[in-house]
Parts: structure tokens; C-alpha cells; sequence
């Protein structure tokens, strides 16, 4: 089977290193790719969101299936045009990808599926907006409604923190039409996770419980980021946790959006806060989150691309996954700045140290090879580097000893990932 991964972070690489262990895979081509993919598959010159020149390769390299990594793509109708043209993909349509594509819509739908989420408003007037944040009690948190790359959500503890987070938004449009509509809703208290299911838009199969950390530094301070480190399995999520999750948080939007003739198609992510009253749904991704992705590949023992293969096809007919009983814990290496301002092109040194030790994973983000084949740094989030451990403590300590291995010029890392949850166990 050919096979075409559409996207250039870690999240894809994970998706690669998964998809490339397959006895049904003959030939893995990513678009674009990155350095490191280009290591497992043959990356191709064609962005994520380049639609018609996705579609031509894929016609004239008779690719059996492709599978969509970033959200981008799948908000702008890339699965929507392959289906059109008799191309088999993985992913929801563009409809469907609204709930990812606009917070204000999977708001809605949440109230109207009664699926438990923080009281909000929308706002498409920044001057209403910055009256209810005055008037509104505090701590409040502001989103942008459209994509921003992970970074659009801020938590404001003040009014003014909230009247600066809507002007910048709204006014100066840091995020660009992203920022047009923004939905300001309580802030919840709890622990957050993540819960990623695949389905056909009536089947479903949950993936490994995962728990991300979104802010830049320790303790969870600093600005919003793409993520700076997950672990899975997490261990606030039982086995009747999860059902209760999926049965609360999954369920009702995958079965009210088939009523309304909007089946979805592909691997949704519910981001969650556990709350002293049960789970909330903090927010929904069309995509393999990332970084969970890369900590919860690495623990499952099943063929990915069968199950993949079946939901591009419209019917999932796989049961259940086999899952590692081992934890994976995985750190983001980023450059100095991020999620701001940063320099890219220094040399990285350790990676072929890591490459030789068997349970240490390196998913490349932002890498590339320079002239005399060395690794560069190439973007915010660099590289995650991750561990299997027969414990989380064990994956806590292996990951973090691995990272030790690797250097570049500005780098940073969280040095505490897992460590709320050590807590938990203890």
C-alpha cells in the first residue's frame, strides 16, 4: 500500500515512525516533511495546504490512502476535494472540521448536544467584548475563535489582563481573522487531559489517556504554546473515567453531528478539564493531537494503518487496539523565544547517541540537515524526545536523561513534565 502523510511537524513524524512499521506499507511519502521524516519516507515538495498539488501527486503516484496531520488543511476542505476526485483519506470533511476550525461553533454544538462546558458568550464586536470582560467576574478565559496555531487562549486574571488579550485579538489581530470572533467563557479548575478516539461517525475506538502541557515554562507559567511535553498513560483516567469521558464528552457530538447529516470521519481529540464536578470539554481538535500523538504511538502495539485504512473507507471494522502496559513520557526541546520570537540554524549535537538506545524516540518538528549532513534547528518546538518506563517515574527519569544528551545553541526545555502526576500516584 502507498501511503501519503500530509504535514511537517512531530505530530507527523510520529505518524510516519507508526505508519512505517506496517507489513501492509510498500512506499511512505510525506508533504512536506521534515528532516527527520525524510529518514523514514520520501518527503515531497508540496505544502500541507497546497490542495491541487496534493491531489495531482496522489492521482499520478497512485496512492492507496493519505492521511491528514495538521488542522489547517482539513479546515480549508483538502479530504472534502480528495473524496470528490475517488481518493481514499483520513480525516473529517471541512464541515465537520468546523470543530476544530471555529471555537464559537463547537460551543454551540456543545450546548445544543448537552455536553457539560464552560458558560461562555461570543463576540464579534470588540467593544461589547470589552465591556462584558470588564463587567465579567475574574479569572476569565479569551479565545480566539479561529486557528492560532495552539496559541490563541488566554487565561486573564484580571480585567485588564482580559481588555488587553480582546484589544490585542480584536484589534491588532496578533492572530489575523482568527481573532475577528472571540468566546470568553469561566475558567474551569481541575486537572486538564486529553481523550483521542478514532471513528467512522459511528464506531468508536479511544486512544491511550494522554495529558499535555501547554505553557511555556515550569509550574505551568509563561504564554500558550503548541505544547511543551505530554506522558500517557495518564493516570487520573481509570477505565470508567474513560467511558464516562467518552460517554459525555465523545458520543453525543459524534452521534448529533451524524443526525444533522455532518458525519465525522476521522481522529477527534477532546480536550478536558476534570473538575471536583465531573468532566468538562475544554475544546475539540480534528486532528492527532500533538504532542500526545508522539507518546501514545510509541505504547501501541497494533497496526495503525489498517485502522486508518478502514475509517478513510467510511467503515471501521478493527474492535479494539493492543496497548503497551509500559508508560511514555516525552519533552519538547525548543528554541530560545518560543513561543515568540527565536533564532533557528544552530548545529544539534546527541541525537546519534539517542538513535542507538532502544526505547529513547525522537520525533523531529523543526529540524533540517545542513550542508555537511549535520542537524540544524529549524523552528520553535525543535524536537520532542521521549521514553518508554515500566513506570511513569521510570519513563520520567529515562526521557529526562535522554534530553540531557542533546544540545543546541538557546535551547530550553520544561524540566517538570509528569511531575503533577507523580503526585497523583504518590
Amino acid at each position: 500500500m502507498k501511503v501519503l502523510i500530509v504535514g511537517s511537524g512531530g505530530r507527523e513524524d510520529a505518524l510516519a515512525w507508526k505508519i512505517s512499521q506496517s507489513p501492509m506499507l510498500t512506499k511512505l511519502y510525506c508533504a512536506p516533511g521534515n528532516a527527520g521524516m525524510a529518514q523514514r519516507a520520501q518527503c515531497v515538495d508540496l505544502k500541507a495546504e497546497d490542495t491541487a498539488g496534493l491531489l495531482e501527486f496522489a492521482a499520478r503516484e497512485s496512492i492507496d490512502l493519505t492521511v491528514v496531520g495538521p488542522e489547517a488543511p482539513l479546515t480549508k476542505g483538502l479530504t472534502d476535494e480528495f473524496r470528490k476526485a475517488g481518493l481514499r483519506v483520513f480525516g473529517p470533511s471541512l464541515s465537520a472540521a468546523r470543530l476544530e476550525g471555529s471555537k464559537a461553533f463547537a460551543k454551540t454544538q456543545m450546548t445544543k448536544f448537552n455536553i457539560p462546558t464552560a458558560p461562555y458568550e461570543i463576540f464579534s464586536n470588540a467593544n461589547e467584548a470589552n465591556h462584558y470582560a470588564i463587567e465579567a467576574e475574574v479569572p476569565i478565559v479569551i479565545k480566539a475563535d479561529g486557528l492560532a496555531s495552539g496559541k490563541g487562549v488566554v487565561v486573564c486574571e484580571t480585567s485588564q489582563e482580559a481588555v488587553t488579550a480582546v484589544n490585542q485579538m480584536m484589534g491588532k489581530k496578533v492572530f489575523g481573522e482568527a481573532g475577528a470572533k472571540v468566546v470568553i467563557e469561566n475558567k474551569l479548575e481541575g486537572e486538564e487531559l486529553s481523550v483521542l478516539v478514532l471513528t467512522d461517525g459511528e464506531k468508536i475506538i479511544p486512544l491511550a489517556s494522554s495529558q499535555d502541557h501547554k505553557r511555556a515554562f515550569d509550574h505551568d507559567r509563561g504564554p500558550n504554546t503548541g505544547g511543551m511535553g505530554a506522558y500517557s498513560p495518564c493516570p487520573l483516567v481509570s477505565d470508567e473515567r474513560l467511558k464516562e469521558i467518552i460517554d459525555l464528552a465523545i458520543r453525543p457530538m459524534i452521534e448529533g453531528m451524524k443526525k444533522e447529516g455532518n458525519s465525522y470521519r476521522g481522529c477527534l481529540y477532546a480536550g478536558l478539564m476534570l473538575t471536583k464536578d465531573g468532566p468538562f470539554v475544554l475544546e475539540y481538535n480534528c486532528r492527532f493531537g500533538d504532542p500526545e500523538t508522539q507518546v501514545i504511538l510509541p505504547r501501541l502495539k497494533s497496526d495503525l494503518l489498517p485502522v486508518l485504512f478502514e475509517i478513510a473507507d467510511g467503515r471501521l471494522k478493527t474492535e479494539r487496539l493492543e496497548w503497551s502496559e509500559k508508560s511514555c513520557l516525552g519533552v519538547v526541546i525548543a528554541s530560545g523565544g518560543y513561543p515568540g520570537h527565536y533564532e533557528t540554524g544552530f548545529p544539534i549535537s546527541g541525537l546519534d547517541v539517542l538513535s542507538r538506545q532502544s526505547e529513547a524516540f525522537v520525533f523531529h518538528a523543526g529540524t533540517a540537515m545542513g550542508a555537511h549532513q549535520e542537524w540544524l534547528s529549524a523552528g520553535g518546538r525543535v524536537l520532542l524526545v521521549a521514553a518508554l518506563g515500566d513506570t511513569l517515574r521510570a519513563a520520567v527519569e529515562k526521557a529526562y536523561g535522554f534530553v540531557g544528551q542533546v544540545h543546541f545553541k538557546n535551547s530550553f526545555h520544561r524540566r517538570d513534565i509528569g511531575r503533577k502526576a507523580l503526585e497523583v500516584l504518590r
